[in-house]
């Protein structure tokens, strides 16, 4: 007699993704919210999953099927759709009623789907990177049921997560943590800039303190700009490095703001290069040769003597570039005045801390051909910002940052002006 073997039916793959998954969740996890999570993860095999949960659902509200008891009752099926990730899919909604009070119950699972996973940002983030709002629905169209993506839905939520990102990162607090430098520094956009303003903590980390508007580096502009950072609780009593390019209108705003807490930093490329820029381009790679050896010296009196000597040359040669060189000169050489230029040197001899940030920031805004308004370019800039900020790198010789707090009170008296006040 002929032997008949019964074959087991194969589990189904989102039944077993699923039960892998909720075996590692917390057990507090394990309920409707908690599975909706999940299971958003799992497109395309997420609108299975979905209609199994909303079949679970109406299990537990209406009992099995064919069941003539009294209570809820299945009351057939209407056209719905959910959001799995930042995609909106149509679905089938299975209805239960309850005849006693002739009303709908709805259902926990559905309404969870109705709210998309962070679909703004998510949508922000794709044509931020490159994706543009009329090519979306094109993209997303990869999986077949997908809706509801359209060029205009694209560019609305785009402009609201892009306005959350501005108005956070223009307004949260300073007071959170313990500044010890600042680097300033503007990017062009065709006609207009923008001004952004980087903080150096304590422990070397770098926090985008926000940015201003303006096609130009005025103090009375960033005099205002500053103040702003005050009111948001930036502390400088401690005092400040702030590492500039040279801006006559920043450097005045800085003092005002920073009056008695602030010592400044100027850019040795930015110097060396506004010198030999005065020169024929015959003299330009021997004096720019000169230039970086002599910044290169390791203490204040090499580095301010190898400068001298150049200067002199200067006199002779091009004596534009002699007074270049002499303007600001003293302020190129602040961190070998401390006694830090080769702890801290790599990071804060230039701007290229700022500029690292402003080219990242490039890879974003460079894309775009056209800019609408100014509210549009503030939210990309902002949301650009926000994206990068938390890939940032803390900076090199940052174990030695509490050294140059206790040189930066030194040079400025802060501590005995602050034993005179007590």
């Amino acid at each position: 007699m002929e032997k008949i073997v019964r074959q087991k039916r194969k589990k189904s793959k989102v039944k077993i993704i699923t039960r892998r998954m909720m075996e590692t969740m917390p057990e507090g996890a394990k309920t409707i919210d908690g599975k909706a999570e999940l299971i958003q993860l799992l497109i395309p095999l997420g609108l299975d999953a979905v209609n199994k949960l909303l079949q679970e659902e109406v299990d537990l509200l209406a009992g099995g099927r064919y069941r003539h008891e009294g209570g809820p009752s299945r009351w057939g099926k209407q056209a719905g759709s959910v959001y799995l990730g930042d995609e909106k899919f149509r679905i089938e909604v299975p209805r239960v009623r309850d005849g006693a009070r002739n009303t709908e119950l709805g259902l926990a699972s559905y309404s969870r789907f109705q709210q998309p996973r962070a679909l703004d940002e998510g949508v922000m983030k794709k044509v931020l990177l490159g994706l543009s709002c009329g090519r979306y629905e094109e993209t997303a169209r990869t999986i077949p049921e997908a809706f509801g993506i359209s060029r205009s839905t694209v560019s609305r939520r785009t402009i609201r997560a892009s306005a959350r990102k501005l108005r956070a990162l223009m307004s949260r607090p300073l007071n959170q943590d313990d500044f010890v430098a600042l680097f300033v520094d503007g990017k062009s956009f065709s006609e207009d800039g923008i001004i952004l303003v980087v903080g150096i903590t304590i422990k070397g980390e770098k926090r985008i303190l926000g940015f201003v508007q303006a096609a130009t580096e005025k103090e009375s502009v960033l005099h205002e700009y500053f103040g702003t950072l005050l009111e948001r609780g930036l502390d400088y009593r401690q005092g400040l490095l702030c590492v500039v390019d040279g801006s006559k209108g920043l450097l005045k705003a800085l003092r005002n703001v920073f009056n008695g807490y602030v010592l400044i930093q100027r850019c040795q490329w930015h110097k060396r290069e506004n010198v030999v820029g005065y020169l024929p381009k015959g003299e330009q790679v021997k004096f720019r040769q000169k230039l970086q050896e002599a910044y290169e010296k390791p203490t204040y009196a090499e580095a301010k003597g190898a400068l001298g000597k150049i200067h002199k040359e200067l006199r002779l040669l091009n004596q534009s570039a002699a007074a270049s060189l002499e303007e600001g000169l003293e302020e190129t050489l602040t961190l070998h005045r401390l006694g830090l230029f080769e702890k801290l040197g790599t990071s804060f001899k230039t701007t290229n801390v700022i500029e690292s940030i402003q080219a990242r920031l490039g890879q974003y805004t460079d894309k775009v051909d056209y800019w609408r308004n100014s509210d549009q370019k503030q939210r990309w800039v902002a949301a650009a910002l926000s994206d990068l900020e938390p890939r940032l790198r803390r900076v090199k010789g940052m174990r030695y940052l509490p050294e140059l707090r206790e040189a930066i009170q030194r040079e400025l008296g802060i501590q005995k002006q602050e034993k005179i006040a007590a």
